[in-house]
């Protein structure tokens, strides 16, 4: 075998196997199991180890191993959120749309408004102000739907719109960035722009719900019947892949919102436990661990460190609040109690890799300095760093939470599997 294969195989067996130690050792500590694995993600990225980068281990000079581990990063989180997809029913998801659409959107509007005054109030310039706004109005909710499905509550209110106001969060955002980088490059036809961003989105909405709701089940009960084996799950898979393309080439959004449509679309099906059982074991038996650990491997915290600390504490800090805010006062405005509001605005607080896009983006139109990128990434690593165990503290006594939950609808139980001869 050629060496750099070697060294790869040797990276991965030092990532899954320290996830899963640091995820048991979470747990025994009374915490979602995320959160170890984040932590020790930093560890072994250039914060402290940096083991893709350290001379004194034998994979420092593969210049090809970080952008690997990242691609298989990315498959992690689009199998994160096809699981989340197909834990949920779609009836009850539609049913919290009013209190979604609040909370998305006050829970975008609220951190832009906060990070562009807080940019300004520190001597920034207008640009960079709001780029820093754009990057505290995302969210990523592939950490904190992790978190909820640990705890078992994903299904609860507060679970059925923290997801739904994801997705409105993610339009939003992308609509705003896009009008912010045709803002920096003077187009003309700026606002024609802005108007093909958001037909493009709603085209790849209207047309994937289409055909998830009509083709996707007609094809899962054909393949169902072909003698392939697993080939279900490999039709599951290959159409999660075919849509989290299609929602950033086509729709513009992210990919991580194809992919929980195809888990919303196929958790319709007689199939759903069964594909739950396939792509559950590829997922947390080896891509996910990746995603989560990779966050710490691409950030470097040290690099706030001197007269730029302050400024990220402080931004740090809007990023929370201005989401608890935002979020949980359209939970409120939607009929949520207090406390769904609290866990739904805690919820919206991470911002993963979204955060991280913004800040790329801004750095590659100029429009970011290199300490702000530098704040900004800090930033994105403690919010979704404070997430899980913030959500799992508000979660620990659930009597009013759990009643209020949607009752599940029933799903037909799955036909026994047919054993087919490998092909």
């Amino acid at each position: 075998m050629e060496h750099g294969f070697l060294n790869f195989i040797l990276v991965l067996v030092l990532i899954i196997a320290a996830a899963k130690l640091s995820g048991y050792l979470s747990i025994r500590l009374k915490q979602p199991s995320v959160l170890g694995e984040l932590l020790v993600g930093i560890i072994l990225g250039p914060t402290v180890l940096n083991i893709l980068g350290a001379a004194w281990l034998p994979f420092h000079e593969d210049i090809h191993l970080g952008e690997t581990i990242s691609f298989m990063a990315e498959l992690g989180v689009i199998l994160l959120m096809m699981l989340a997809g197909l834990d949920l029913h779609l009836g009850d998801l539609l049913r919290s749309g009013k209190v979604s659409a609040l909370a998305g959107t006050t829970g975008v509007v609220m951190p832009l408004l906060l990070g562009l005054g807080t940019g300004l109030l520190f001597g920034q310039p207008l640009v960079e102000s709001l780029f820093i706004g754009l990057a505290l109005s995302a969210t990523s909710v592939s950490i904190s739907a992790q978190t909820l499905m640990e705890l078992g509550v994903l299904r609860t209110r507060v679970g059925l719109a923290l997801l739904g106001a994801a997705v409105f969060d993610d339009i939003l955002v992308i609509v705003l960035l896009s009008a912010a980088v045709i803002w920096l490059g003077g187009a003309a036809a700026g606002v024609s722009s802005i108007l093909m961003t958001i037909a493009s989105m709603a085209g790849f909405l209207l047309v994937a719900s289409l055909i998830g709701l009509t083709v996707l089940p007609w094809l899962a009960r054909r393949v169902e019947r072909l003698p392939i084996n697993q080939g279900l799950v490999t039709f599951a898979l290959v159409i999660c892949l075919l849509y989290a393309w299609a929602a950033e080439e086509i729709g513009g959004m992210a990919a991580i919102t194809g992919a929980f449509l195809v888990g919303l679309f196929l958790g319709r099906t007689p199939f759903r436990k069964q594909l739950e059982s396939g792509i559950a074991s590829l997922a947390y038996g080896f891509f996910v661990p990746i995603f989560f650990i990779n966050i710490g491997l691409n950030a470097d915290l040290t690099a706030i460190l001197g007269p730029g600390l302050g400024f990220a504490l402080v931004i740090t800090v809007v990023a929370v609040v201005s989401k608890l805010a935002g979020c949980g006062l359209g939970g409120l405005w939607g009929g949520l109690s207090r406390r769904e509001s609290l866990q739904l605005g805690i919820g919206m607080v991470s911002r993963g890799e979204v955060g991280l896009i913004v800040a790329s983006l801004a750095m590659a139109h100029n429009a970011f300095s290199p300490a702000n990128f530098a704040t900004t990434v800090f930033m994105v690593i403690m919010a979704t760093l404070v997430t899980p165990p913030l959500l799992r503290l508000t979660f620990t006594n659930l009597p009013e939470t759990v009643a209020a939950a949607p009752q599940p609808v029933p799903v037909t139980p799955p036909p026994p599997q047919r054993i087919h001869p490998p092909t």
